[in-house]
């Protein structure tokens, strides 16, 4: 008689325990990942425990998919980058891919069940990129439509599509599609695009969203209005721009006014308040603000909406008059701070600074002491910037922010004398050195600090998982008299049409084409909850294949990175992230790595997991690597899964 494996008793245990949380809390609970961050806190994390330290040499490929993108250019190809976290409700992942085709896949098999292409023209120039979609079950709907898939694409527009067959629902919008670019006024060719996916507040009936505004184009940049929409109805519920208090949303033409901070992140949602919570970037152009007229107000802040109007509830601002592009686009964590007097309904807002700001959600208030610290001031005509920044007391800073010419890395002799010269040359003052005509060591980057992966919790362990970059950059301003800025690369420079300069942007590296800072160039750090103190800190990623020094033997620099993380209730912490193409496991409460795999692209997405219809807890990651950073691309979805032998 045959012997029934490990694995599959704990397939049926799992399965057993994931029917009794569904009786008990919903299609939700447990067994599927129906929202972004895994539930509207983006927590990322799960109840799921099948997976164990003690199993995880028995993980393997249980299926893999390829969305099928095609690019007819070298240039077009380059700009794909695969960042989804997929859905997963009932037996079916729902994902867009790259070109923002909207699949849905059964998610034990990861055969495809149907797909949905909006037809976004590659001919438009627009940056591809989509990491997510959203669901709601309406539970009045009868027929089609009873569950709905929401897609926020590159070309402004929002669709609504039937779960069950992928088309579109013709009750939302105008058949089943509202056009974004209404009340923004005219628009350039990909400056307005939907990269996050939506926000459900279903007790409020609406999909609340922003959009990306394409950095440091111009001084009248399209507006970073969020919008609410009903859910069924696809009808406007209501707007908020983030002008400053007291000025109108809207000009004498009807419009929302332009130049506002926009809202590119992923936003979440409090069901008990009602409150949704936003992440905001910086006004436009990103490296000047001597012609913004107060719209710095909202920007680089996390803001609190009421879901049903969109009133103004608190906000609390991360950087004063951003002149770095250190926007907040993480997803501003929901958790529960064990404080000394109680527990205390929290948000993390975790920035490109390596900084994390520890609020209430109720009020916006530290629940660590904030101090407002002198920063260094601006010597460009025109400008002025804030004279202090605002620095939390714990947690400490998580990225590096002071080199020197003393402090300049290199592998070898020339390499490093390259850079300390370099150095030298610029303004280096720490955190938050203006720009300037000289050039100005802007240290971290744009890239972070900690982007928009932001951060896990894992409520049992009390502790906030975070993974960050450390890369210099160069930042400099350029008199419009002379003529265009030499780009090219990871150049992120601009034109900033209005203004008396442009913007270049590059990163600081040296002739071998090293970062110019020392290594870990990627780190994973856990923080305790309650103290807000570092448990561990680990360097995360390695120099193989394509990281930031493109030898044929793995360093242990770290790497940068892009995506976050996913923790398990069996104590795991999942994360690909980093330019070596690796997904790896780590222990939570110690920091130990316990697993990796080799990815055919650099995962640079977030994780999820869900119990299949097998009883089996599958893993999943997005491969396709990205454009800002080196590396392969790719179009696969992989799922892991325990072997069933």
């Amino acid at each position: 008689m045959k012997m029934i494996s490990r694995v599959r008793i704990l397939a049926a245990l799992s399965l057993l325990v994931a029917c009794q949380e569904t009786m008990a809390g919903g299609p939700s609970a447990g067994a599927d990942w129906p929202a972004w961050g895994g539930d509207a806190a983006g927590s990322r994390f799960s109840p799921l425990e099948q997976l164990q330290a003690s199993n995880l040499s028995q993980l393997e490929v249980a299926w893999e998919y390829r969305t099928g993108d095609t690019f007819d250019s070298e240039a077009a190809r380059f700009k794909q980058m695969l960042t989804v976290t997929p859905l997963k409700v009932d037996d079916t992942l729902y994902l867009c891919s790259a070109r923002n085709r909207l699949i849905a896949l059964d998610a034990t098999t990861g055969e495809e069940r149907w797909v949905h292409d909006p037809g976004v023209d590659e001919a438009d120039g627009l940056t591809f990129a989509c990491r997510g979609v959203a669901w709601w079950r309406d539970p009045q709907a009868r027929g089609a439509c009873v569950s709905r898939v929401y897609l926020g694409t590159y070309d402004a527009r929002l669709l609504a599509l039937d779960a069950a067959t992928g088309k579109l629902c013709a009750d939302f919008g105008r058949e089943g599609v509202v056009d974004l670019t209404t009340g923004l006024g005219e628009l350039e060719t990909g400056e307005y695009n939907v990269t996050a996916p939506p926000t459900v507040a279903a007790e409020s009936g609406v999909l609340v969203l922003g959009a990306r505004v394409a950095d440091n184009r111009k001084v009248d940049a399209p507006s970073g209005v969020v919008r609410a929409f009903d859910l069924r109805s696809g009808e406007l519920r209501w707007a908020w721009n983030p002008v400053p208090p007291g000025q109108p949303m809207q000009d004498a033409a009807g419009n929302y006014r332009r130049g506002t901070p926009n809202a590119w992140g992923t936003f979440s949602h409090d069901p008990e308040t009602g409150l949704v919570f936003v992440p905001t970037g910086n006004p436009s152009p990103d490296s000047w603000g001597g012609q913004r007229e107060g719209f710095d107000h909202f920007g680089s802040s996390v803001v609190a909406l009421r879901a049903d109007s969109g009133e103004l509830v608190w906000h609390f601002q991360t950087v004063h008059h951003d002149l770095w592009d250190y926007d907040v686009g993480a997803q501003p964590t929901l958790f529960t701070w064990p404080g000394p007097d109680g527990p205390v309904p929290a948000v993390v807002a975790a920035t490109k600074t390596g900084l994390l700001f520890f609020l209430d959600r109720r009020t916006g208030e530290p629940l660590f002491p904030v101090e407002e610290r002198p920063v260094p001031a601006s010597d460009v005509p025109g400008e002025q910037a804030s004279p202090t920044q605002p620095f939390p007391q714990r947690p400490r800073p998580l990225s590096d922010s002071q080199l020197t010419a003393d402090s300049a890395w290199g592998l070898l002799y020339f390499d490093r004398q390259a850079c300390a010269e370099e150095i030298e040359s610029l303004r280096a003052e720490g955190l938050y050195t203006p720009p300037s005509l000289q050039g100005s060591l802007q240290f971290p980057g744009m890239l972070g600090g900690i982007n928009w992966g932001g951060v896990s919790v894992d409520p049992e362990r009390g502790l906030m998982l975070v993974n960050h970059s450390s890369l210099a950059v160069v930042s400099q301003l350029i008199p419009r008299s002379q003529g265009q800025v030499a780009g090219g690369g990871m150049d992120n420079g601009g034109d900033m049409a209005g203004t008396p300069y442009r913007a270049s942007l590059r990163p600081l590296l040296s002739p071998l084409g090293i970062p110019c800072n020392p290594p870990p160039w990627g780190k994973l750090t856990a923080i305790r909850l309650a103290s807000g103190e570092v448990a561990w800190e680990r360097t995360l990623g390695t120099t193989a294949e394509v990281g930031p020094v493109p030898l044929p033997f793995g360093l242990s620099f770290g790497a940068p990175n892009l995506g976050g993380s996913l923790l398990t209730a069996s104590g795991l912490t999942f994360i690909a992230a980093t330019t070596d193409a690796r997904l790896r496991a780590f222990d939570t409460l110690s920091g130990e790595l316990l697993w990796e795999s080799r990815l055919p692209a650099g995962g640079h997405a977030t994780p999820m997991t869900y119990l299949g219809a097998d009883g089996r807890q599958y893993l999943v990651i997005a491969a396709g690597g990205h454009v800002a950073l080196p590396g392969r691309k790719s179009d696969h979805i992989i799922a892991y899964a325990l072997s069933a032998d």
